[in-house]
């Protein structure tokens, strides 16, 4: 198997309606295209399900709760389809959160990168740790993080994301994130966080769907038009990844990972 077809999706739904969508790849949690549409599938059916009443996104492990998009599916893009392809991945699961009729709440146990800090932007009330740093590092890279830009803005105002995505080598720590709004609260450990999360998913397992239904609609006023939005975005990406200054960004960044 290759790295690329790695990596699972995973669910589990408690007897009150809580569902607990869980990702893991064995590379820091990146997500390559498949795993990202299975993903979005995964969001878009659970949210069309009577029986669950809210949605908990996390990710296994213990220090990194997404590195991105997979990079060696990134240095494997040789035409604009194709690359356009691969920035959608982060642009469906975002619009499959954006479009779910359920609350999701965020878990983000460790580092969010690039498009991990996408996910956590697009979930409604998001929890984190002390080791949650996020970073955009998509410049670094010679590309920029425009299919995640409108939903890391909408969360934590335009001024922060431009300074995550101009500072794109340095992390800012969980303690920025959510005095920008990207958490709602921090913790010390990842068991007070579970605490936190299981009690605000009880309260809302018994709150009245429709009235949820309807606050999700309002929270995401907007935003109708993201569906092409974001498909522009990804293409603007899949332009600047076949450039030549991308392409030895990415050599580069290659030799200073061996």
């Amino acid at each position: 198997m290759s790295v690329l077809e790695q990596g699972r999706v995973s669910t589990t739904i408690t007897e009150n309606g809580i569902a607990h969508i869980e990702f893991f790849h064995p590379l820091s949690n990146s997500m390559p295209g498949l795993l990202l549409a299975e993903l979005a599938e995964t969001i878009s059916n659970l949210s069309n399900r009577a029986e669950v009443k809210v949605l908990v996104l996390r990710s296994a492990g213990d220090r990194t709760f997404c590195g991105g998009a997979s990079f060696d599916e990134l240095v494997s893009i040789e035409d604009f389809d194709t690359g356009t392809r691969f920035f959608s991945g982060f642009a469906n699961v975002i619009n499959a959160c954006r479009k779910s009729t359920k609350f999701i709440i965020g878990r983000v146990q460790g580092k969010a990168v690039g498009g991990g800090v996408g996910l956590a932007s697009a979930t409604d009330y998001c929890f984190a740790t002390k080791y949650a740093e996020v970073k955009l590092s998509e410049l670094a890279v010679g590309i920029g993080p425009f299919v995640v830009g409108p939903v890391v803005a909408r969360k934590m105002g335009n001024s922060a994301m431009s300074q995550l995505a101009i500072n794109a080598s340095e992390f800012k720590s969980a303690e920025w994130a959510r005095e920008k709004g990207l958490y709602t609260q921090v913790f010390d450990s990842i068991e007070d966080m579970d605490a936190a999360i299981e009690t605000l998913a009880d309260k809302l397992s018994k709150s009245n769907p429709e009235a949820m239904r309807m606050l999700k609609r309002v929270f995401w006023e907007g935003t109708e038009n993201w569906d092409t939005l974001l498909l522009e975005r990804a293409e603007m990406s899949g332009k600047l990844v076949l450039s030549d200054f991308t392409k030895n960004a990415i050599e580069k960044f290659k030799a200073e990972k061996k």
